[in-house]
């Protein structure tokens, strides 16, 4: 597909005109930048083939204001069919290819699951054939880089453009205005192809950049007024300078409110262009157009459809909110309350009148339909979108969409039970569940090589890459002790690759022959790593009892980041990096228990990690965790999962066999038969060893300089203002997990058992192949077809 010839042509001419340098005297991520650009002169016209084969197909769009893409070379030239090519030409002209490959910044974009699913819906959609588009936002710096300092979480700026941005095209020309109350902004596209395996389709992430209209107020600085010459330049680009930027002020939720306006409303815009421009009728945009909405960040899509129809386009009222209701689906991710977005009305008035007044309109509809439904008005309430002063971003979701799917067949049970039972009373036809899925392609084929290429050999056939179902056929296999210990030397090689890399990144030592216990995960509450970090110093206090304990080595890593203003996440954060310097300084200790909190998690490194890992730590409270995908991405490398009866997870059992995983703790039904009488302090009071380690928190253990640890101990034992005491149910699920890790300890001695549980771990992850989502969404959601 590439000849070599040409492609080395391209080099040197990307190296002389773009950095003025022959490209062996280039730094790795300026040749990153060159080969980059030379594969895109390959890229575009498959690129523009691919838009050609859409013309006239009904399509759909996906609404996102994260996408984790991970680093795009390596991803790229596997789904092109040519890395090896790649490779043998580097290797040619005296560059390593890995080396250049580990110089790409990972694109700025996302923070966690969110964001990484988005990116593996698109990558399976374009395998696929399915014609689905993402739209977002390009972030100047994105989440942020995260450093320790003294153990505490530091953000710096995580400039991923530095280099360049080779794989994005701006298109100027194709620029739209987004107008607020006090001011108007450009919004400049950038297109990133999203190649499917085979390139059997590109499709495309459109990401939005935020610019002024006027980049220099010349007379202002001719005046001497420097700072006021280019504020509407910085206010302009403020609005795409950093994902959720912190809210703890009401500037910071202001301008989360004018990120998701900005982008909704260029995308919208862009969707209509494009429809009318082939010569269609608005009123057939249902017919061949569906519009995914990915949470609630992008549902204020609705109020500005409703006004770019009926304000812009001259459509009627009625007409257009049918129009609206059989576009648009919205996926819910949360079961968490306050993750259910609501706005202050105020800031809609302040930031937004026109699409408030839409808003009033559509809660006014929404009465009316109720009323007509048989709701009473003691009960309209429940459904307001506007209430209490607020503007309730999922029921606006709700009420506008034809489709609400969950994303766990746990996760839609208690949407539809619980937490919107009285919507699904009235809409039951509306709600449907999508388990998510993650890409095989990225997250086995390119990550773990080694098994990708033993799994091939096995199958006599790679189809497993677009049809992740054949992995069932190695089941045969779950006996075979030659090919469960080739399994487990792929899996050491993997984790002393690991150990070498921790080593130079983090400077820590690890034992490649200890178990690899992995969290890896959004820090939140909910998902409990501070339970996880409690079962380390009750570990760390049995080494000090007995130094000469019979234990199995255990390394402990996570990787986390903290939103910046969640003080309480960050002190976690803090705790378990405290816990590694006591655990790894301490010779009685760290010859049995390594901690390693890995800096700046990141799709990169996460690459690393799954394929390395031994247990997978899923220890969200039951009924918390709408799915995850880390979970599969663990089962999909034969991770087996150490964790909660929640989200995923019970469907990762399921297919598996729970024998072959390690499942403790409070159940959601559980759960809802004690909340109302918990007591944490009677656990604490009556077990000695967790409250030896609850302590840890107040008794100088650990220096508190800033009071956070004891806030966190109040928050266990008496609770706050806010929430009840150990709102989570640490303490009462500590025994439980206490056992299941020496359940874990116990099993993993036998070498040939372990395996097997293993191997059933990967075989059977078929089902979580986000192939099999992204078909459900197409045919059972949007209504797409296949483009040959």
């Amino acid at each position: 597909m590439i000849n070599h010839d040409t492609m080395k042509e391209r080099i040197n001419l990307y190296s002389m005109t773009t950095f003025g340098g022959e490209f062996n005297s280039l730094k790795d991520s300026e040749k990153y930048v060159v080969v980059s650009k030379a594969l895109m002169e390959t890229v575009l016209p498959l690129w523009e083939e691919s838009k050609n084969r859409i013309k006239g197909k009904k399509r759909a769009f996906y609404l996102s204001s994260e996408y984790l893409m991970g680093r795009f070379m390596t991803n790229n030239l596997i789904n092109m069919g040519t890395k090896d090519e790649v490779e043998k030409i580097l290797s040619e002209i005296g560059v390593d290819y890995n080396q250049v490959e580990e110089s790409e910044e990972d694109p700025a974009l996302g923070n966690g699951g969110l964001g990484r699913l988005a990116a593996c819906f698109l990558d399976s959609a374009a395998t696929i054939g399915y014609p689905l588009d993402g739209y977002g936002i390009r972030y100047d710096f994105g989440l942020f880089k995260q450093k320790f300092e003294d153990g505490n979480q530091v953000e710096v700026a995580d400039n991923w453009t530095k280099y360049g941005d080779p794989w994005g095209i701006r298109k100027v020309s194709e620029s739209v205005l987004v107008k607020f109350r006090d001011n108007t902004v450009k919004a400049v596209p950038y297109d990133y192809p999203v190649i499917g395996y085979n390139h059997k389709l590109i499709n495309t992430l459109r990401l939005w950049k935020a610019e002024s209209l006027e980049e220099f107020d010349f007379r202002a600085f001719n005046d001497q007024n420097y700072d006021l010459a280019v504020k509407e330049k910085n206010d302009a680009e403020n609005i795409a300078k950093v994902l959720y930027p912190n809210d703890s002020y009401e500037e910071g939720k202001k301008l989360r409110l004018k990120q998701q306006y900005f982008f909704v409303s260029a995308s919208l815009q862009d969707i209509i262009r494009n429809y009318k421009k082939s010569g269609n009728d608005l009123r057939n945009l249902y017919k061949d157009s569906s519009i995914q909405l990915n949470d609630t960040h992008p549902a204020v899509a609705i109020p500005e459809l409703m006004r770019l129809l009926t304000k812009v386009e001259g459509l009627h009222w009625d007409e257009s909110f049918e129009i609206i209701r059989s576009t648009f689906g919205y996926t819910n991710h949360t079961l968490l309350a306050e993750a259910l977005e609501q706005w202050p009305i105020r800031y809609y008035e302040e930031l937004l009148p026109e699409i408030y007044e839409i808003i009033q309109k559509i809660n006014w509809m929404l009465i009316q339909e109720l009323k007509s439904k048989g709701v009473s008005d003691s009960e309209l309430y429940k459904y307001e979108i506007i209430h209490d002063g607020n503007i309730r971003m999922a029921y606006m979701s709700i009420f506008g969409s034809k489709s609400i799917n969950g994303v766990a067949r746990l996760h839609t049970d208690l949407l539809i039970n619980h937490e919107l039972k009285d919507w699904y009373r009235l809409y039951p036809e509306k709600f449907n569940n999508k388990t998510n899925g993650i890409t095989q392609r990225r997250w086995l084929l390119q990550s773990n090589p080694q098994l990708a290429g033993m799994i091939t050999r096995l199958l006599e056939s790679d189809q497993w890459i677009t049809d992740l179902s054949k992995l069932k056929e190695l089941e045969k296999f779950a006996d075979d002790e030659g090919v469960l210990y080739e399994f487990l030397n792929i899996k050491h090689e993997n984790k002393q690759q690991l150990a070498n890399y921790i080593k130079e990144i983090e400077g820590i030592e690890i034992d490649p022959n200890s178990i690899y216990d992995i969290q890896i995960k959004r820090l939140h509450e909910y998902k409990r790593q501070l339970l996880n970090a409690f079962h380390i110093m009750h570990l760390y206090f049995k080494i000090k009892d007995n130094p000469n304990i019979d234990m199995v080595p255990r390394t402990f890593i996570f990787g986390a980041k903290s939103a910046p203003g969640y003080v309480r996440a960050k002190g976690i954060i803090k705790y378990i990096n405290d816990i590694a310097k006591l655990v790894n300084n301490d010779e009685d200790v760290n010859k049995h228990l390594k901690v390693v909190f890995v800096q700046n998690y990141r799709v990169s490194y996460a690459e690393r990690l799954f394929p390395a890992a031994d247990i997978s730590e899923q220890i969200s409270t039951a009924g918390k965790e709408a799915s995850g995908t880390g979970n599969m991405k663990f089962m999909l490398n034969g991770v087996p999962t150490l964790g909660t009866y929640d989200g995923a997870n019970i469907e990762i059992v399921e297919e598996s066999g729970e024998e072959n995983n390690f499942i403790f703790g409070l159940r959601v039904e559980d759960i809802q038969r004690i909340q109302e009488i918990y007591n944490p302090k009677e656990e604490y009071d009556k077990n000695h060893e967790l409250r030896r380690v609850v302590d840890t928190l107040i008794d100088g253990t650990f220096k508190d300089e800033t009071g956070v640890y004891k806030e966190l101990y109040d928050s266990l034992i008496y609770g706050t203002h806010w929430h009840r005491a150990d709102n989570y149910f640490l303490l009462k699920d500590f025994d439980e997990y206490k056992k299941a890790h020496e359940k874990v300890d116990q099993s993993f001695r036998d070498r040939y058992s372990w395996s097997r549980k293993c191997w059933l771990n990967l075989v059977n992850s078929g089902k979580f192949s986000s192939d099999r989502t992204i078909d459900q969404y197409a045919k059972e959601i949007w209504d797409i077809s296949k483009i040959d």
